[in-house]
């Protein structure tokens, strides 16, 4: 039996969130006091790399990685898995920086990991919702949700939120190579590849609220790209889904979690 603790990696992808970062920081550590935290900033102009660094110098558990500049969500997401990788974490857990994913929502995360290799903070299952969001953004949102769970097959409500948890051995064996996605049709693109290589998906609810402090950084150019680029993947899946397929160590492990 292996007892030993698990490690958990909370990892904050960060630009233009200074103002949010450290009571944020704080409110993590207060509700997973044992996780360590993992800031990556890209080259924020309004100094959020160097309150990161601040915080570093606080709290050993706490990570930073700069990088050159604002180079899309996806990468960012995709460097933090790597991360968690090479580290040799249990858990990762990714959350928006600006208090939209509320830090009271990680113990109910964490906990679905008993019976989960992906735990989603879902919107769109019973108790979950939004908050000061306009009507526009509430009906793309759910249209993201069916077009992913249509084209690509998703057994999950809300496909596009960041706040998740994986399971880090399930990300060893996926195949995160050749990505299309850069921006927010990365949420699909990884799950849909986490689901290739054998993952089984929870959802438990959460309250989305529009963020503290700050702007946000979505934009109708980013909103249409990403649809865009779900059609193409929705695509490839059909027509050319070896090259999505987990890297060959995986079949047996789905063969023996379906045995199971």
């Amino acid at each position: 039996m292996n007892l030993s603790p698990t490690r958990t990696l909370i990892a904050l992808a960060t630009y233009n969130e200074r103002d949010n970062l450290a009571p944020l920081v704080q409110a993590i550590r207060t509700q997973v006091p044992t996780a360590d935290v993992l800031v990556l900033d890209d080259n924020s102009p309004d100094g959020t790399g160097a309150a990161a660094d601040a915080l570093v110098q606080q709290d050993a558990n706490i990570h930073v990685i700069h990088r050159t500049g604002k180079l899309g969500l996806g990468t960012a997401i995709l460097a933090l898995m790597r991360f968690a990788i090479e580290e040799r974490y249990d858990l990762l857990l990714t959350m928006d920086a600006d208090f939209s994913h509320h830090p009271r929502y990680l113990p109910d995360i964490l906990k679905g990991m008993d019976h989960a290799d992906v735990m989603i903070g879902s919107r769109y299952v019973p108790g979950g919702g939004v908050e000061n969001w306009p009507w526009s953004r509430r009906m793309m949102s759910r249209w993201t949700g069916r077009l992913s769970r249509f084209l690509l097959g998703l057994a999950a409500r809300d496909t596009s939120g960041n706040y998740r948890c994986y399971r880090v051995s399930l990300l060893r064996r996926a195949n995160l190579d050749n990505l299309l996605s850069h921006g927010y049709s990365f949420q699909q693109e990884v799950l849909h590849r986490c689901c290739l290589a054998g993952a089984k998906l929870g959802e438990t609810p959460i309250i989305f609220a529009d963020r503290k402090a700050g702007k946000s950084k979505a934009n109708l150019k980013e909103i249409v790209r990403s649809l865009a680029t779900l059609l193409r993947l929705g695509w490839r899946a059909h027509f050319h889904g070896s090259s999505m397929m987990p890297h060959p160590e995986v079949t047996g492990a789905a063969q023996a979690r379906q045995a199971a």
